[in-house]
């Protein structure tokens, strides 16, 4: 162990000097010859050299032995370009990442007793994080540096001035380069760099969009499209809008396409609400919003659909995470079934294996890693057991904008940003679903977090969900029964549509466990406060689980004869129907593919006595499963 505080810096080792010089000046000569041809640069750019301008910063930096600090706009490639570009650069060496936004005080130096070789007693030894001791040269890059707290901020400073931390030398441990990146935005950070014994310390490089690689590397992601035409309409934005409209957020635009997913997926969440690209008016008023526009002319540019929606679209986003190795948010109103649908889902997908489940109001620290001394002096942190093992892994954050403290929701984002946990890469992670609340429902602000642009952009997809994209009716009828049938007709049929996002799925459930033992139904309701329950009148339920004349699916089928006879008298009088046409029509609309599958050869009779613009509808919207229905229910009618 080093316990030499160097006064100046040290030169690298000759086995670093090596790792350092390997590659740079090859770059360079042998760029073009290294292209990979694709839909949109079929040859290698005019003027394209190997490196962009952040590419030889790092090279340059390497090569002095100076810190470097790199500015920019969040989503524009600045970690990214470290992770492709010392590996390819430097073979010989690692990339050490530190990501200072989700650091606590203990994760990079700690005091612990250890047993002294010589004497034998118990003595205190500064301990240094084991990543900063990986055995071979390394390129040291600390992420989101200005949103570190005070503690670590003194760390970073020491680390930055003199490649040292602590009594550790970092250069003796193999440091061969030290970088620290962050967007210098207010809205993103926690700390501005004043002190000029700091400032004085660094070469400093701000960048745009511009000086990194990220169009070439995004023709390589999507070689089958020809992206100029979506670099260009970037290019033509105003400079606020290419902020908004990072390269990150057209990663994630273009990766919802290739599914078939409505494009505005890929703009992320902000406190709640979508991202709109807004033109700003001279008075600083958002101007005229070109989202559409913008997302239109991508579509177009790729020859990609643009769907408003696709049916089950908790499934199928769900899916592709699986796929596609995604980081996808969901929010949705409380109580719709979210987190049981997305859970089912997953096991799905990992044959029956279930996903690994964080809810945040109760998510320690320590319930993901905890850091602990090791025998050969190193600081190392032990993680969660279901973090490790090489099976499959799926992880859930329920309730993810309710945090239970700032330190846990600083971990969590190391595993949503970077798919790691304290710097170490964990195995076989397939995907990672948030689900979360929105800030406001029915006109009342619930108690969750706010989030940043920059936070927000790390997932793929962003979803708004609504009850009726959750078919946790079919769940409610396979464990309930008619009774669960009879909730539901009063619940599509009896109540306005306040009233329907007054009675969550969840409240649905508790009604009928109350009618079930016989107790009133009004205390199932959402209770508001000083004898206060939720606006929704339940008269016509109490009617219709006493068994009072109503009419659903199963009474036209116990009564076919009759209504057939009463469409085809409808029929006569009017090309349109009458009532009895309106009453059917609903019934079947509203009625979940279980009930149709049980009554369908009532439904096959009634179907071509309902008007022609009727029937056209059920195919519209609905799942790949309903639609088969419905194809089968119509080969059965009768051709004249």
């Amino acid at each position: 162990m080093s316990t030499t505080t160097p006064t100046k810096p040290t030169m690298p080792t000759t086995v670093a000097k090596t790792a350092a010089k390997a590659v740079p000046e090859a770059a360079a000569e042998t760029g073009k010859q290294r292209w990979r041809a694709n839909a949109t640069y079929p040859a290698a750019p005019e003027g394209w050299t190997g490196v962009s301008r952040l590419e030889s910063f790092i090279d340059a930096m390497i090569d002095m032995g100076q810190t470097g600090q790199v500015f920019g706009e969040h989503g524009i490639g600045k970690t990214a370009t470290f992770f492709t570009h010392v590996p390819k650069a430097y073979p010989d060496a690692e990339l050490v990442f530190v990501p200072a936004a989700n650091l606590t005080p203990d994760d990079l130096l700690a005091n612990a007793p250890v047993r002294d070789t010589t004497t034998g007693e118990l003595v205190l030894r500064q301990l240094v994080m084991s990543q900063l001791r990986p055995g071979r040269p390394f390129v040291l890059l600390i992420d989101d540096s200005l949103q570190a707290g005070s503690t670590i901020q003194s760390q970073l400073m020491q680390i930055a001035c003199n490649w040292t931390l602590g009594e550790f030398d970092l250069r003796a441990l193999g440091c061969i380069g030290v970088f620290l990146t962050d967007n210098e935005s207010l809205a993103e950070t926690a700390a501005r760099r004043s002190d000029l014994a700091v400032l004085d310390r660094m070469v400093t490089l701000r960048i745009t969009a511009n000086d990194t690689s990220w169009r070439y590397e995004l023709a390589a992601k999507y070689p089958h499209w020809n992206l100029r035409e979506v670099f260009t309409t970037w290019a033509t934005l105003s400079p606020a809008l290419r902020e908004l409209l990072s390269p990150r957020t057209i990663d994630h635009i273009l990766a919802n396409a290739q599914e078939g997913f409505p494009l505005r997926w890929g703009l992320p969440l902000v406190n709640g609400e979508r991202l709109r690209l807004c033109e700003q008016r001279a008075d600083g008023k958002p101007g005229k919003d070109r989202t559409a526009e913008v997302l239109d002319r991508i579509a177009t540019a790729i020859g990609a659909a643009n769907p408003a929606t696709i049916p089950d679209p908790v499934r199928s986003v769900v899916r592709a995470a699986l796929r596609n190795r995604w980081s996808v948010l969901l929010q949705g109103p409380p109580g719709c079934g979210k987190t049981e649908l997305v859970r089912e889902t997953v096991r799905d997908g990992l044959d029956g294996r279930e996903p690994l489940y964080f809810s945040m109001p109760v998510t320690n620290v320590e319930d993901l890693c905890a850091p602990i001394p090791t025998s050969d002096g190193s600081l190392d942190n032990l993680l969660a057991g279901p973090f490790l093992g090489p099976e499959p892994k799926v992880i859930v954050w329920d309730e993810y904008n309710r945090p239970k403290d700032k330190a846990a929701f600083a971990k969590l984002m190391e595993i949503t940003q970077e798919w790691s946990l304290a710097g170490r890469r964990i195995e076989n992670l397939r995907a990672q679903i948030a689900v979360q609340n929105p800030p406001y429902h029915l006109g009342r602000k619930l108690l969750v977090a706010r989030n940043n642009i920059a936070q927000a952009t790390r997932f793929t997809a962003s979803l708004t969900i609504e009850p009726g994209d959750i078919p946790a009716n079919e769940w409610l009828i396979a464990k309930y029964g008619a009774v669960a049938e009879t909730v539901l007709e009063w619940w599509k049929h009896d109540i306005d549509e306040d009233g329907r996002a007054w009675i969550t799925k969840r409240t649905i459930e508790r009604l009928i466990k109350l009618h079930q033992r016989g107790l009133p139904l009004e205390m199932g309701l959402v209770y508001l406060g000083d004898g206060e329950y939720a606006p929704v009148p339940l008269t016509a339920l109490i009617d219709r689980l006493s068994e009072r004349p109503v009419t659903g699916l199963r009474e036209l089928a116990d009564d076919i004869d009759a209504w057939e006879e009463r469409l085809r008298k409808a029929a006569a009088e009017s090309s349109e129907g009458s009532n009895d046409s309106d009453l059917v029509h609903q019934i079947l609309a509203n009625a979940e593919l279980s009930q149709l599958r049980t009554h369908q050869d009532a439904v096959a009779r009634l179907l071509p006595l309902l008007p022609p613009k009727l029937r056209s509808t059920y195919l519209v919207g609905a799942s790949s499963e309903a639609q088969r229905f419905w194809i089968e229910t119509f080969a059965r009618i009768p051709r004249k």
